[in-house]
């Protein structure tokens, strides 16, 4: 419902001033409060509510194959072998079900366990959210041995249900195509669907799915009957295990299922992964801090008499992949976006659970219990050997401006919401950001020499690092599970290096700092790129900025080739003086940023481990398989 003040006089508030929005009039109003964004998120958004239909049909047991088609034009098709839709005359509405599921927000089965005991839409908005989405929407079920259809116009049946034609199978196959007047991005990413359904499949033992893209021929197909044992086991193909097979245990009964992976590396960095319901909580929940606690009490359980450390959360989860997964009947999230579960007692179910089998087999196997503790006690040894710098961090981390790192230009304001970040490459590139930045609103912090790889250093060395702790220490958040965005001195936090080889490197390193031991940032939106023009073009004297390859040569091929232009190709920052910097860096009115979210977690996980971590070969594979795309090598 929107309010509205109609009529000659302004203030004219009166009942029939309020308009109210009928059926799914709002989604398209305000889809961001469905979907997130209308870019490319909330469109691969639309598409994945009805895969989760099919997804809850498997977790009823009435679905072993999911089929997901790209079309030419951009349209998708989902079809499954499930139950099917019911297209029943609904007993309220007079309507078939089919047409009331469809076309009324908060319509489903999923309300109650009689129909679904377990599943992921829980809201009842998903599949009526992406007809109201769609430039068109047909659907086609197969249900009692004949076939029923309808097909709706931006959200709106355009004809009555039809039934015709006899079916000797069940399913649903909804088929439609985003609308141009809500997306601002229309094309399908079959990568990010990729990574998606074979997450999904993963996370759904058994289950097939494919994925089809007529628009170039390809086409995949996820099948994982080793569910989450084979999800740890590709997660730690670019790692080197220090136990053969993952650590596995399962509980199930009427009200939920709990099911962990579990396998320690040699390395020191720790990828957990928690869903409910087959949706990535990547903001963990109850499920995950139950688990989490129950394994540092297992292992401390174990810990020789004489041994004087305790081991606490950091340690036991060094090197340790995990992928925690419940099912739930009746889940409580925060909010539609669902990525925190607050389910009380499940943490301690999960804790239960966890400590129960997790002992079990430890006490079973005293191997592989023995190879554990010896690496979670040198992660405990570490962590006392970097208490007194990590202590030095927290005390320079105070809001005073004497405690602040010295090569810090910090901002006026005190606000984080108005203060700015920059991270900035190099000294020369510091100094012509300090004269050029908003002194009231922007802080430069510029780095001087290498910044250390976090994906191979323990603990103990990253607090040593000064370039480390001067981030640390200038942001003031707090690292690992102490990370408190709330608690940044800045709204905003920007890595702003040259546009070469060089600076994406150290844009790598930085952003691999954040991602693996400050990534409560990211999720807060509060991390991004600043990115610097690549050329810049002198047209009958006038100055232009241009950031990639493509727009230069969009530009030159828009001004009859390159007869009458000055180009000049920045090779670093240092080149541009303060006034060239904040035209095109630091301005908020025209600088381009981008900010740092993590989509797909699996992905971003092995793209960090592939360049940043110890093994060659991944690392080699990944560059041949990508070489195809460089359009320009810095050498």
């Amino acid at each position: 419902m929107t309010a509205k003040v109609d009529g000659a006089k302004g203030n004219d508030y009166t009942a029939d001033s309020i308009k109210i929005l009928k059926g799914l009039e709002g989604v398209r109003k305000r889809p961001a409060m469905y979907i997130g964004d209308t870019g490319k998120r909330g469109l691969h958004h639309i598409l994945e509510e009805v895969v989760d239909n099919s997804i809850d049909e498997h977790l009823a047991g009435h679905c072993k194959k999911i089929s997901v088609i790209i079309h030419k034009d951009n349209s998708a098709t989902v079809s499954d072998d499930g139950r099917g839709i019911p297209v029943g005359i609904h007993p309220e509405t007079r309507k078939p079900a089919l047409e009331v599921v469809l076309t009324m927000l908060h319509a489903g089965g999923k309300f109650d366990s009689k129909s679904y005991r377990m599943s992921g839409g829980l809201h009842g908005v998903g599949v009526s959210v992406t007809n109201a989405l769609s430039e068109w929407l047909k659907v086609e079920v197969r249900i009692n041995g004949k076939v029923h259809s309808q097909e709706y116009r931006r959200g709106i049946a355009v004809a009555p249900m039809k039934t015709g034609g006899t079916s000797g199978s069940t399913g649903t196959t909804v088929t439609f195509k985003p609308d141009q007047e809500i997306f601002s991005e229309l094309v399908f990413d079959y990568e990010i669907l990729e990574n998606r359904l074979e997450e999904l499949s993963f996370l759904n033992a058994g289950l097939e799915i494919e994925l089809s893209d007529e628009r170039d021929g390809k086409k995949d197909k996820f099948l994982h009957e080793g569910g989450i044992k084979s999800y740890v086991k590709t997660l730690n193909k670019t790692k080197n295990p220090i136990h053969p097979e993952p650590i596995y245990f399962q509980e199930k009964n009427e009200t939920h299922e709990i099911e962990v992976a579990m396998q320690y590396t040699d390395g020191y960095l720790k990828t957990v992964y928690s869903f409910v319901n087959g949706i990535n909580t990547i903001e963990g929940g109850t499920h995950e801090e139950g688990w989490r606690t129950a394994l540092t009490r297992a292992l401390n359980k174990y810990l020789d008499e004489k041994e004087t450390l305790q081991l606490k959360g950091d340690d036991v989860r060094e090197g340790l992949t995990a992928v925690v997964s419940v099912r739930l009947t009746d889940p409580q999230f925060e909010g539609q976006t669902k990525t925190k579960l607050g389910n009380a007692d499940m943490k301690s179910t999960a804790a239960k659970v966890t400590y129960d089998r997790l002992t079990s087999f430890l006490e079973e196997n005293p191997k592989i219990r023995v190879i554990i503790l010896t690496k979670v006690l040198e992660a405990a040894k570490a962590r006392e050997a970097a208490r007194k710098a990590k202590d030095l961090v927290r005390r320079k981390s105070a809001f005073s401006t004497g405690s602040l790192p010295g090569k810090l230009a910090d901002c006026q304001v005190r606000d984080p919401d108005k203060a700015e970040l920059f991270i900035v490459e190099g000294d020369s590139a510091g100094g012509s950001s300090k004269q050029g930045r908003d002194r009231r609103t922007q802080a430069i912090l510029p780095l001087r020499g290498k910044v250390l790889n976090t994906e191979k250093a323990r603990i103990d060395k990253i607090y040593e690092n000064n370039e480390i702790t001067a981030m640390m220490t200038a942001i003031g958040t707090g690292m690992n599970e102490e990370c408190d965005p709330s608690k940044s001195r800045y709204g905003k936090v920007l890595i702003l290096a040259d546009s070469d080889v060089d600076g994406n490197h150290i844009i790598t390193l930085i952003l691999t700092f954040f991602y693996r031991y400050m990534q409560p940032m990211i999720h807060a939106g509060k991390i991004y790129i600043a990115n610097a023009p690549l050329y810049r073009i002198r047209q009958w004297g006038k100055v232009h900025y241009v950031f990639t390859e493509k727009e230069k040569e969009s530009f030159v091929k828009e001004n009859g080739g390159e007869k009458g232009l000055l180009i000049q190709r920045f090779k670093g920052l240092g080149e541009m003086n303060p006034e060239q910097l904040w035209e095109t860096t630091l301005n908020p009115a025209t600088r381009r940023l981008k900010q740092i979210t993590i989509e797909d977690a699996m992905i971003a996980d092995e793209v960090f481990s592939i360049l940043m971590g110890n093994e060659v070969e991944p690392r080699k594979d990944f560059i041949i398989k990508n070489s195809g795309d460089v359009k320009n090598l810095d050498v």
